[in-house]
């Protein structure tokens, strides 16, 4: 199962974010480690959808605090390099994999992008939201997911309003 890939790579970002000094906060830790249990359960029970996206939340917020943070202390190559790392994790845990789902199309060359997948406290109109309000552009994809792009310091203050939101009580 490749969320195990996934969980690895989020993982491994922490580790490396943490020896650059940065503080992980404990709702990270715990989502993180929410993550790991739920793939464990997966695994002996069989995998149902609700699990997977109760995964896929985890991730989500895992990640958009981790890239956040490795934004702010890591190269744009080096961050890249972490982001297209999960992209093909996460690429190979959906069983339809589409062309789509493995390049991002219509973004400008000079323009940052992230995507990001709605759930249930950050639907879809919310996201779409913050990126005006940072001034950036979206484009929905298939599947769903939202490619949101325009420059880099649009990018990183997406990513911080969006980690506030979803770690919001």
């Amino acid at each position: 199962m490749s969320h195990t890939a996934t969980w690895k790579i989020l993982e491994d970002l922490m580790i490396k974010l943490k020896k650059k000094g940065v503080t992980i906060p404990p709702t990270v830790l715990n989502d993180l480690r929410s993550a790991k249990l739920m793939i464990k359960i997966s695994e002996a029970a069989g995998s149902t959808g609700d699990v997977s996206q109760k995964v896929e939340e985890y991730f989500g917020a895992v990640e958009l605090y981790l890239i956040n943070e490795a934004q702010k202390t890591l190269s744009s190559e080096i961050v890249d390099q972490w982001l297209r790392r999960l992209e093909d994790a996460t690429a190979e845990t959906n069983v339809e994999k589409t062309e789509e789902n493995k390049f991002i199309t219509n973004v400008p060359r000079d323009q940052k992008w992230v995507r990001i997948e709605p759930i249930s406290n950050l639907p879809t109109e919310r996201i779409e939201q913050i990126a005006k309000e940072t001034n950036l552009s979206v484009n929905l994809q298939k599947d769903g997911r939202l490619v949101v792009y325009g420059q880099q310091e649009g990018i990183k203050e997406f990513l911080k309003k969006i980690t506030a939101e979803t770690t919001k009580k």
